[in-house]
């Protein structure tokens, strides 16, 4: 028993590998939330519809995740302030810049063969307890 297609497999072929390898070990599947029976011939061919359905629902979600990312890193670069449905300022995407002085510090030191740990501890701002 299964509660949802989706959490069997996450595409089309790891769903069919999933039940050649429960049919081959001889056992049906019944899926709770659908309420799909794989001994049927219908509960079979449903299966692989809800299959197909689920590795596209995925593929839209990653899909739109991958243009709001795209679309807010261009906010930024465009030196846009992005703010949320409340109007509160967002935190900036990457990491953050640091000084250009700082930067060829870090690059000479490892030029010279300092080790990276070594170059972090010793140009890193303290920590300041408060």
């Amino acid at each position: 028993m299964v509660w949802a297609v989706d959490r069997l497999g996450r595409s089309l072929p790891d769903l069919i590998a999933s039940m050649q390898d429960l049919h081959g070990a001889k056992v049906d599947l019944f899926i709770h939330q659908q309420g799909l029976d794989t001994t049927t011939p219908s509960g079979r061919a449903m299966f692989g519809m809800l299959g197909v359905f689920s590795e596209f629902e995925r593929a839209m979600i990653q899909s739109r995740v991958k243009a709001g990312l795209q679309r807010a890193q261009a906010e930024q670069a465009a030196g846009t302030v992005r703010r949320d449905a409340r109007g509160r300022r967002l935190k900036a995407i990457g990491r953050p810049k640091i000084p250009g002085a700082t930067e060829a510090a870090i690059r000479d030191r490892l030029a010279t063969g300092t080790g990276m740990l070594k170059v972090a501890r010793e140009l890193s701002d303290p920590v300041v307890d408060e």
